[in-house]
């Protein structure tokens, strides 16, 4: 049976860790750092009979603004719909039901997002971003 949960108790942190330095969006990243956005962000944790096997996180305001990343069913668990489950668990936290304004990117998952709402920029023009 799935679970989701808010709770960074019951996060598997090494789970997270291993998937995400695999990733094209967070290779590299460190323990230390992945325990910090952890820290930092309201996380959602997926699990299967008590074993982690997805997770996303949000930089939120809790008011205004949530910014949705590192969203990721492990590879063997895949096409069962569990993605979908955990958009939508993210989509009605009731924490979050005030912001109007959230964005993420991706570059390879945009028929997932689309399905909860997510568009392209309408107004490009007015948004900027500092890469380092």
């Amino acid at each position: 049976m799935i679970t989701i949960s808010t709770d960074k108790e019951k996060l598997q942190i090494d789970v997270i860790h291993q998937f995400l330095t695999e990733t094209y969006w967070a290779k590299g990243r460190t323990l230390d750092e992945v325990k910090k956005t952890i820290e930092h962000c309201l996380c959602f944790g997926m699990y299967l009979d008590g074993k982690q096997i997805g997770f996303a996180r949000l930089a939120t305001d809790y008011t205004v603004f949530a910014y949705l990343m590192d969203v990721f069913v492990l590879p063997e668990y895949r096409g069962k719909g569990y993605s979908k489950q955990l958009m939508k668990v993210i989509n009605e936290e009731p924490q979050l039901q005030s912001c109007k304004v959230w964005m993420l990117k991706t570059s390879d998952a945009h028929k997932l997002y689309k399905q909860f709402g997510y568009t392209e920029l309408k107004y490009p023009e007015k948004v900027m971003e500092r890469l380092l």
